[in-house]
């Protein structure tokens, strides 16, 4: 009984290294390193397809300094006041509302973001990092990416509950806003690391071109990202429109449209988002083919990857203004500082200058 032991053990060694075998194949046959963008091995045949490659470079290092000196500031500077004001009203009040804890984690996201997309900065060319590198970068673009979109859609929830109270098991849920940031970060924590997993470890010591989602990455990273970053949470997003508009609120409960005006800077955003999103997503899923087909694609495809990752960044520094411009109580203190600023002027230009008699 022993041999016989003995001997099925020797047996199943094999089985190991088949398994293991097996796995090598799988991780062979993910290796996206061959990837490479278009711009970076062109064979030029005809003086049209020269043309065209110096059009699509310049279109791109104008979108990229057009981005740089008008959104960056703007976003940033919005971000900046979001932060104050909130900061400001926490300290005066002792208590933050549910929907400016929400805000001021989005806006947290959006900062992040914007600090991230300085990868920009290099183009038409990319930035240069090692593989290991990228993927952190890339682990803390998509962890802010998936909090924002998921921390958007608990707002949308919150206001449409404010519309149509809830039952008691899910209003003690929503009364409790801390909980609810915290089950969206570890969640989008958890997504993004796997998406990390998904880059892949081949060469990660090697120095290569590096996007904010790496174009060396499984096709898997840009499946799941799609499924979780944009598919899921807009499908959602698009079920709570449907139910805010179709159907009908309790007796007590204020007209629509004055619902709608109390948080006009949360559904404008939702749209943005949504559009904004889509865009990229769609050239994310589209870029997907490509490593599927085993092909590079053209000059012309990675321009227009490189304007959806533009206006994904543009969307992060509108959001902020729009925060800025139409939630209430930032849109309060910033008419009291015109007001202030008002007065001021206007006392200044009453002041009596004294006139001194001449001899």
């Amino acid at each position: 009984m022993l041999q016989k032991a003995f001997h099925t053990k020797k047996k199943a060694k094999p089985k190991t290294k088949k398994e293991c075998g097996f796995c090598l194949i799988l991780m062979a046959s993910h290796n996206m390193t061959w990837m490479s963008y278009p711009s970076k091995n062109l064979a030029f045949n005809s003086p049209e397809e020269i043309e065209a490659f110096i059009a699509s470079q310049n279109i791109i290092s104008r979108l990229m300094h057009c981005y740089i000196a008008f959104f960056v500031p703007t976003g940033l500077i919005a971000g900046i006041c979001i932060l104050i004001i909130f900061v400001k009203n926490y300290v005066q009040h002792k208590v933050i509302e549910n929907i400016d804890l929400l805000l001021l984690d989005f806006t947290i996201s959006d900062i992040i973001m914007i600090f991230l997309s300085f990868s920009v900065i290099t183009r038409p060319d990319y930035l240069k990092a090692t593989h290991l590198a990228c993927n952190v970068l890339s682990f803390f673009f998509n962890l802010s990416y998936f909090n924002s979109q998921y921390v958007f859609l608990l707002t949308l929830l919150i206001l449409l509950l404010k519309r149509f109270p809830p039952r008691a098991a899910l209003s003690k849920a929503t009364q409790r806003p801390i909980l609810c940031v915290g089950f969206v970060l570890i969640y989008a924590f958890c997504l993004s690391l796997t998406e990390a997993v998904l880059v892949g470890i081949d060469n990660y010591h090697l120095e290569t071109d590096c996007q904010l989602d790496p174009l060396f990455a499984w096709p898997e990273y840009e499946i799941i990202k799609f499924t979780f970053g944009f598919a899921i949470p807009s499908f959602l997003q698009i079920l709570c429109f449907t139910v805010l508009f179709e159907k009908e609120a309790p007796a007590d409960a204020p007209a629509l449209q004055q619902h709608i005006r109390s948080y006009l800077a949360a559904y404008i955003i939702s749209i943005t988002i949504l559009i904004c999103r889509l865009f990229y997503n769609l050239m994310l899923l589209f870029r997907t083919t490509f490593k599927l087909r085993k092909s590079t694609g053209t000059p012309k495809n990675e321009l227009v990857m490189n304007i959806a990752e533009i206006v994904l960044f543009c969307e992060s520094c509108a959001s902020l203004v729009l925060i800025l411009c139409f939630h209430k109580p930032c849109k309060d203190e910033i008419l009291k500082v015109i007001q202030n600023c008002r007065r001021k002027n206007t006392a200044n230009s009453h002041l009596e200058i004294p006139v001194t008699a001449g001899p």
